[in-house]
């Protein structure tokens, strides 16, 4: 598992403008993301599950949440890191139960509430795929400074575009409230982010057991 996660990630590379303080990373079948501001990450969203259920982020306040931005046709980028994400909850144990990871497409024109569905099966049961309009995910990858893009590829067998994404994994405490980023893409692995999650949850509870 480590020896394979090591060659997908071969092709990323982290590389720090130190002149401007702003980091960046550049990624296979992605565009260059830079880090957003953490000021007003999260927001509403009305979107579709890949069981066609109609959903809003208010339906996941009692959660801590792991969202991540990506797309089905995403050759290694997107289930890289979805599986690390997994991997993640499980290092978490009991406490993992209280965290759910959400898929949101940025290509809802292929990727239909049966294509996620394929999909989130064939990674982790527990994983919720969300599509919906072109206007709807737009609105959602808005409210998490998601950068994306459509761009053509007429070179990949079976591709007429693929989609140019940010790559982040956003972590939302209970209420819809940002808490922190993960960078799997630039090797942050599922043990440091399940340390780190560990932390927040704890605190988390012991600030409010102290109200």
């Amino acid at each position: 598992m480590i020896a394979s996660r090591k060659m997908r990630l071969a092709a990323v590379a982290a590389v720090t403008l130190l002149a401007t303080g702003v980091t960046t990373w550049f990624r296979m079948d992605s565009s260059p993301a830079v880090l957003p501001s953490s000021q007003a990450i999260g927001g509403p969203f009305k979107l579709k599950t890949s069981r066609g259920e109609i959903v809003t982020d208010r339906d996941f306040r009692d959660k801590w949440l792991l969202v991540y931005f990506g797309y089905t046709h995403c050759p290694d980028i997107c289930p890289t890191t979805l599986a690390e994400v997994v991997q993640t909850i499980d290092l978490l144990g009991a406490v993992g139960a209280g965290v759910q990871p959400l898929f949101i497409t940025v290509d809802p024109e292929r990727d239909t509430p049966d294509v996620m569905d394929a999909y989130v099966k064939a990674l982790d049961a527990r994983i919720i795929g969300l599509t919906g309009t072109s206007a709807e995910i737009a609105n959602a990858a808005k409210s998490y400074k998601v950068h994306y893009a459509r761009a053509e590829s007429k070179t990949r067998a079976g591709q007429d575009y693929h989609m140019e994404h940010s790559s982040f994994v956003y972590v939302m405490g209970p209420g819809g409230r940002y808490m922190t980023l993960f960078t799997p893409v630039a090797g942050q692995a599922p043990d440091q982010m399940a340390l780190k999650l560990r932390e927040l949850i704890s605190r988390s509870r012991a600030e409010k057991s102290a109200r």
